[in-house]
């Protein structure tokens, strides 16, 4: 069972209506929209595609966007913690080694999935109808599904730890959700993109 008492207390800390907290929301949920809705204009209008000449310097370009945006969401997060207070009792030696510990993880699901799947298959290639000749199995998608987005997030968990911050717990509450949405939308597009390749390979 959830402790009521102790989340009202951790969340006794934060302050919601501090203007670096609501920054630092807005870019999170901001970013997967952002790229879901170019990514799906892109494939729906071959607009950048267009403009840039190719589909994979779209794609190269998206890419770079959204690498720009996440290092803009680190910050906005980075800042929101350091203006609100640590959590008394958790600035210790055991909650930042656990906190190195649980984004030393992510880090390694993160770049593991980069490596696995290459940029164009990270940054939304299959919307610029770079497909992939088959679907990804090794690691770190053997162990769960979607480990970008859950790798970030352990990133930021342990960012939150090491900082002692229930700010940044909370922030990372956001990203999860941000993430879990996000997921909900590009699953089943993706899955029908591939349908479709499979479909049209079958008919030839």
């Amino acid at each position: 069972q959830v402790d009521v008492a102790a989340m009202v207390r951790l969340f006794g800390y934060v302050d919601v209506t501090d203007t670096g907290f609501i920054v630092a929301v807005l870019s999170i949920a901001f970013n997967p929209l952002f790229w879901n809705v170019v990514a799906r204009w892109e494939h729906k209008t071959r607009a950048l595609s267009q403009v840039f000449g190719s589909p994979r310097a779209a794609c190269y370009c998206l890419g770079a966007v959204i690498l720009v945006l996440n290092c803009v969401r680190s910050h906005c997060f980075t800042e929101a913690m350091k203006s609100q207070p640590k959590l008394e009792g958790w600035d210790y030696h055991w909650t930042y080694y656990s906190g190195l510990a649980i984004s030393a993880v992510g880090t390694l699901f993160v770049i593991s999935s980069f490596l696995a799947l290459g940029f164009t298959g990270t940054f939304l290639g299959d919307y610029f109808g770079i497909l992939m000749e088959e679907k990804v199995t090794s690691f770190p998608f053997n162990v769960l599904d979607n480990p970008m987005y859950w790798g970030s997030t352990a990133i930021y968990l342990g960012w939150s730890l090491m900082h002692a911050s229930p700010a940044g717990l909370l922030l990372t509450a956001v990203v999860a959700i941000s993430y879990t949405i996000a997921v909900l939308y590009e699953g089943p597009f993706t899955e029908e993109i591939y349908r479709r390749k499979q479909k049209g390979v079958k008919s030839k």
